[in-house]
């Protein structure tokens, strides 16, 4: 090999090495400057749960997600079941902040019980997230589905069946939760905007069940028996839907009566669609909620501001179901989430 060929051979080597060094660089540049900073505000952090009650199926997969996320990202979780009681949820509460974890998800039994507990909250430096049921206070954040246009949502498929143009007596009674509680108020808000816009609607029952399946099966029946021409009812829960539904089939009225009702797509709202319990489902998936409400924890973490300072509302998408929508897996198994909560 001549000295001209031996020259180029050592600048092509030195170029490989170069371009090798050059590589190797730019591999280290390639770490992801912004994982750090986000894992460190994670890390070490504790965070309560506190919903109304753990021992139903929105609460487990709510708080089985929550659980799960934080654990991943090595922060503690804890929990308290009021057992559906308001007074032991705002003593939970007030023990909460003099504990001072650093985020409380909560879920708020009606609009005010919770409303100066939480400000203390937000005051003493502690993220509030609230799930579900939005009380009169905004905090960092509200998980759920916006339940004014949900509301109107149910009452504009009511007017398809019992509406203007129905050969129909145009009956519809509403089925309610607590009356302060966010998930009814609102609900039943959206709801009387749509029909006061039609006179023709007859609303001929709207009472509270507080929750209750039962309530709601009482409730039902006596409706139905005072018109016995009801065209469609609306329950603002699928939980306590399960007593009007029944109420409803007891009547021998299932198939003539639409029945509306809403939740968080638990295998029950499956069943009740497959068995004609619910002639049709607003779904608002509770599992993506906890991932929502998941969301809403880091970015409060991560933002640095400080609690209460950035103030979101964060709207779950809804989907609505019939029986022709159920197959394998559209529905959730609520055992599952409570495994991880025990």
């Amino acid at each position: 090999m001549g000295k001209t060929g031996f020259m180029k051979l050592t600048a092509a080597a030195l170029a490989a090495l170069a371009i090798g060094a050059t590589a190797v660089h730019a591999a280290d540049d390639l770490n992801d400057p912004y994982r750090g900073p986000a894992l460190e505000s994670l890390k070490g952090k504790t965070i309560a749960y506190l919903p109304i009650s753990i021992g139903f199926d929105l609460a487990q997969a709510w708080g089985g997600v929550v659980k799960t996320e934080s654990e991943r990202y090595g922060m503690k979780f804890t929990s308290q079941d009021p057992n559906w009681n308001t007074d032991a949820m705002a003593q939970g509460m007030t023990a909460l902040i003099a504990e001072h974890p650093d985020v409380i998800v909560t879920q708020n039994p009606d609009m005010q019980s919770l409303a100066r507990l939480m400000k203390q909250a937000t005051a003493a430096g502690i993220v509030v997230v609230q799930l579900n049921m939005q009380g009169a206070v905004q905090t960092d954040a509200f998980v759920g589905p916006d339940f004014i246009a949900m509301g109107e949502q149910a009452a504009n498929m009511m007017l398809e069946k019992c509406g203007s143009g129905t050969d129909t007596s145009h009956k519809v009674a509403i089925v309610q939760g607590v009356l302060t509680g966010g998930v009814s108020y609102y609900q039943v808000q959206g709801m009387m905007k749509v029909f006061n816009e039609h006179p023709e609607i007859q609303i001929v029952s709207s009472q509270a069940a507080d929750w209750d399946a039962s309530k709601a099966r009482a409730i039902t029946e006596t409706a139905l028996q005072q018109n016995p021409d009801m065209c469609g009812i609306i329950d603002v829960w699928d939980g306590q839907g399960i007593g009007t539904g029944a109420a409803i089939k007891q009547a021998g009225k299932q198939g003539q009566v639409y029945f509306i009702t809403s939740g968080g797509g638990a295998q029950s709202m499956c069943n009740g669609l497959e068995d004609g319990t619910y002639s049709a489902a607003i779904n608002y998936n509770a599992p993506g909620m906890g991932r929502d409400a998941w969301t809403a924890i880091m970015m409060a973490l991560q933002n640095g501001q400080g609690a209460g300072a950035i103030k979101t509302q964060i709207y779950s998408p809804t989907r609505v179901m019939t029986k022709d929508d159920v197959q394998a897996g559209t529905c959730w198994d609520p055992e599952q989430y409570a495994k991880i909560l025990r």
